[in-house]
């Protein structure tokens, strides 16, 4: 593990080979996904190109930071959104010529041959990722080198089916609009070290008949201290990043019964979306 963390070339390839083999067996991409307006695709960037101070050039992910003016405000995401025909539908043609993400991954010719119908939701789906990499932080489409999907994760809070496409990037500076308050790289190497991981308590209020009920519930997440900056990742992005590490690296997250307790709060702006803009 520490030998691939210091070399950049082998961690990629084995990053590919580990996707590969996870996905091989697996359907990740049914039918209905063109057509599902449940369906949502995102960039999972990883990037050499830390800038917390303390890092170097290791390894990295990378996320965006929700700005106020959206729902989720505050809260750590990858880049993405719904897909958005015929746009992408062309777009998906596009990332399928050589030299571009698909061309250039060593395992879409097997796609090509032996999955026809899933690799056309496969480069439907990394060109919705791509766009909407491009109009949220401004990441160069064709600049990336693509690793492989993943399995698709439920959001179930907004009835979204969110599809991660995992991707190596050398872009080091980003143009963020106006739905990202800042982009935040986290070292890989944090992601593994146990002491980063706590039980996150948040405190909600729901509507019942009787009027607001505040509830608890306890979830597993990841805190990240940087320079100026204190993140917590949770929810849909956390269990995006625990599966890709277990693909990865066998890790998973320590029992939560044994971790730390932070507290958050969720009012209704973040759980209806109505943030004013």
């Amino acid at each position: 593990m520490e030998t691939l963390l210091k070399a950049p070339q082998s961690l990629i390839e084995h990053l590919m080979e580990s996707l590969h083999r996870a996905n091989k067996d697996e359907f990740l991409f049914p039918d209905e996904i063109p057509r599902s307006e449940a369906t949502s695709s995102v960039l999972f960037p990883l990037s050499e190109h830390c800038h917390d101070g303390q890092s170097g050039g290791e390894p990295c992910i990378v996320f965006n930071k929700r700005s106020a003016r959206v729902r989720q405000a505050g809260d750590l995401c990858f880049p993405g959104g719904r897909i958005s025909t015929p746009l992408d539908s062309y777009a998906s043609r596009l990332v399928t010529l050589p030299f571009s993400p698909l061309g250039r991954w060593p395992h879409w010719d097997h796609w090509r041959r032996h999955r026809r119908p899933e690799a056309q939701r496969l480069a439907l789906l990394l060109a919705t990722a791509l766009r909407e990499s491009f109009e949220e932080m401004r990441l160069i489409p064709f600049a990336v080198r693509f690793l492989g999907p993943m399995p698709s994760q439920s959001l179930a809070m907004f009835g979204r089916l969110l599809y991660p496409m995992v991707v190596w990037i050398r872009q080091k500076f980003f143009l963020p609009n106006w739905e990202v308050e800042k982009v935040v790289h986290i070292p890989l190497r944090s992601f593994l070290t146990r002491d980063h991981y706590a039980c996150y308590r948040v405190h909600f209020q729901t509507r019942g008949r009787n009027g607001l009920r505040e509830k608890v519930q306890d979830f597993h997440c990841f805190r990240h201290f940087g320079d100026n900056e204190k993140e917590v990742l949770w929810g849909v992005t956390y269990r995006m990043v625990m599966v890709f590490l277990e693909i990865i690296f066998r890790f998973r997250a320590p029992e939560i019964s044994s971790l730390p307790v932070v507290h958050g709060v969720l009012d209704e702006r973040y759980l209806n979306g109505s943030v004013a803009s």
